[in-house]
């Protein structure tokens, strides 16, 4: 990566940070904030845990600014002390899992499982707190690979590799640091971080297959995906089993964190949808989160005239269809995610 010139108005603020100067030290962060929020997300699967990594890391800046000699940028020196953190995180706790690591899908929609709670699942976190987006000018393909960067299925299979191969890979493809940089990063020896990416890019490469979704929504142009959403939408609210399965690729699976159950498969996802999921009303309002399009969706319970969380679903799409519908129903992320309490 090459060192940006210094910004004189980053070299003011970093000066007066120096001496103590608070208000100073927050407009030195406020351009890196987000970027460290997500690699942080990234690192850790979960927006709560990268809340906690984000605000140790500024501590770890507000502290270390007298020893921060620019012989780096500031970027990198920021992203050395998160990185480091979030590997101390790492070590401490269990990696975040999706629904597919615990258990096999299930044929039977008749019980479902007791939610597991914990900071155990992968969680999923709102655009607004992300940073992917690139100039407006930008090709659209480099735009869409760093979404696919933050895709649920990225994240996930992050979460598969230890956390040193983890914060190679994300250094090194994300990032584009080169091998000495991420080295000086992690503390480590050049050797050991080619051997740590060439292990994690062996591990990507075999779960390639599930991976993939953001760049697969090139195959579906604008126009054909919010056709393909109102429909979607549609066919949840009017609980129309028909429609709905019409819309699901044949190898379709539905999550639903924290209870342990999933399906797979066009036949047991439209199963579910028939006797679970539609013998209650539903409205779905637009979200988006992890690069991906996804609702927030209210029920109404048998004897309330209100609508309630039910929790927040993210799709994957290929080829014109639904490939994925994984939804959160921790009132947590319905929080994260601004879903109101109530509404008729």
């Amino acid at each position: 990566m090459v060192k940006k010139a210094a910004d004189p108005a980053e070299s003011a603020w970093l000066q007066q940070a120096r001496v103590g100067d608070t208000s100073a030290f927050d407009q030195l962060m406020k351009p890196y904030r987000k970027l460290l929020h997500t690699h942080c997300y990234r690192m850790l699967g979960s927006p709560f845990d990268a809340d906690d990594a984000l605000q140790e890391t500024l501590l770890g800046a507000w502290r270390g600014l007298g020893s921060f000699e620019a012989r780096s940028s500031l970027g990198t020196w920021l992203n050395s002390i998160a990185t480091r953190i979030c590997l101390r995180m790492i070590s401490r706790r269990p990696r975040r899992l999706a629904s597919g690591d615990l258990a096999p899908p299930l044929r039977s929609t008749a019980e479902l499982g007791e939610p597991v709670q914990g900071p155990v699942w992968l969680e999923p976190m709102p655009d607004s707190e992300l940073l992917y987006g690139g100039a407006a000018n930008e090709d659209p393909a480099a735009i869409l690979l760093r979404r696919e960067y933050i895709g649920l299925a990225f994240v996930a299979m992050l979460q598969h590799l230890p956390g040193t191969q983890r914060a190679v890979l994300l250094l090194r493809e994300v990032f584009g640091y080169s091998a000495t940089e991420t080295a000086d990063i992690l503390g480590t020896t050049v050797a050991s971080v080619n051997s740590a990416l060439q292990r994690s890019r062996q591990t990507v490469r075999a779960k390639k297959p599930a991976a993939v979704q953001s760049s697969e929504m090139l195959q579906v142009d604008a126009q054909g995906l919010e056709l393909l959403l109102q429909a979607f939408v549609s066919a949840w609210e009017s609980r129309d089993v028909t429609a709905m399965v019409n819309l699901l690729a044949d190898d379709v699976r539905f999550t639903m964190p924290p209870l342990p159950a999933w399906f797979s498969g066009r036949e047991f996802v439209g199963k579910f949808f028939a006797e679970r999921v539609f013998e209650t009303p539903w409205r779905l309002h637009s979200l988006r989160g992890n690069g991906q399009p996804g609702f927030a969706c209210y029920l109404k319970q048998a004897g309330d005239d209100r609508f309630r969380p039910g929790g927040v679903v993210l799709l994957s799409v290929y080829d014109g269809h639904i490939a994925a519908i994984d939804s959160f129903l921790d009132p947590a992320v319905c929080r994260r995610f601004g879903m109101r309490d109530e509404f008729h």
